[in-house]
């Protein structure tokens, strides 16, 4: 199966970031979230891009969490508090970005995916979309502290629950009526929307919009606790080791608690 890359291309003042494995549902390796990394890095230097949009290939998915392959050489619970402390790096830098971002979700949206979606400042979706964060069903990972701050801010408590405790899976008609998509169109009007916000954008004040952002963007971090006992305890875990191996294996993980 491909590794896949991420990768970034420039239209006139509008960054367009690309998640490329498209016969991985968009799964993102660690040299694709590092690919993330580089390509904000370049936008956010890039005083002529004014709106950066970011999408998955293949019309399937837009990003369905990371690679679960890379979790097999994993041994103590320091390796998830690094783990998680990097991703937190590259999903930060989207929500840091100074221009205005456009989360365009076709497909899937997981794990990752759903963390990415809610960096963005906008997300347009087309229908069939579907959102969640089905960790305690999958592999038995938890979020960062920002992970679960932003997820919070963002659905709520009573949502937040149903995503991480009950392993939803929330459809985009469900997540538009909440309040949590700015559009929800068919497949084939998705770039038209995507456009018409682009141009509206395009109209702002960019400093204006910069500043709001990040002003935004420190009140939501203001305060957030140390949780890197929480999360060595998750990757020390047997459950965790089990959580891997039945997925990869395509079995029912059985779960001891332990």
């Amino acid at each position: 199966m491909s590794e896949g890359v991420t990768r970034y291309e420039k239209f006139g003042p509008v960054g367009r970031i690309i998640f490329d494995r498209p016969a991985a549902y968009n799964s993102l390796t660690w040299d694709m979230w590092r690919g993330l990394g580089e390509a904000c890095a370049a936008l956010a230097a890039d005083r002529d891009i004014r709106v950066v949009t970011l999408r998955g290939a293949g019309g399937k998915a837009f990003v369905a969490g990371t690679d679960i392959a890379g979790f097999q050489s994993f041994t103590d619970g320091q390796q998830g508090v690094a783990y998680e402390a990097e991703m937190d790096s590259y999903v930060g830098a989207v929500e840091a970005l100074p221009q205005p971002t456009i989360a365009i979700v076709d497909g899937w949206a997981v794990g990752g995916g759903l963390a990415l979606s809610f960096a963005s400042d906008f997300r347009i979706a087309a229908t069939g979309a579907r959102f969640g964060s089905p960790l305690a069903r999958t592999i038995g990972n938890c979020l960062s502290a920002r992970g679960y701050a932003r997820l919070v801010q963002h659905a709520g408590i009573a949502v937040a629950k149903r995503l991480l405790l009950g392993a939803e899976i929330i459809g985009a008609d469900e997540m538009k009526a909440l309040g949590l998509l700015n559009d929800l169109v068919a497949p084939d009007q998705v770039d038209a929307a995507v456009d018409a916000l682009v141009e509206r954008l395009l109209t702002h004040a960019p400093l204006t919009m910069q500043v709001s952002k990040e002003a935004i963007r420190r009140l939501s971090v203001a305060s957030q606790p140390d949780i890197d006992d929480l999360i060595a305890t998750i990757y020390g875990s047997a459950d965790f080791a089990e959580g891997v191996r039945s997925f990869l294996a395509k079995e029912k993980p059985a779960w001891t608690g332990r």
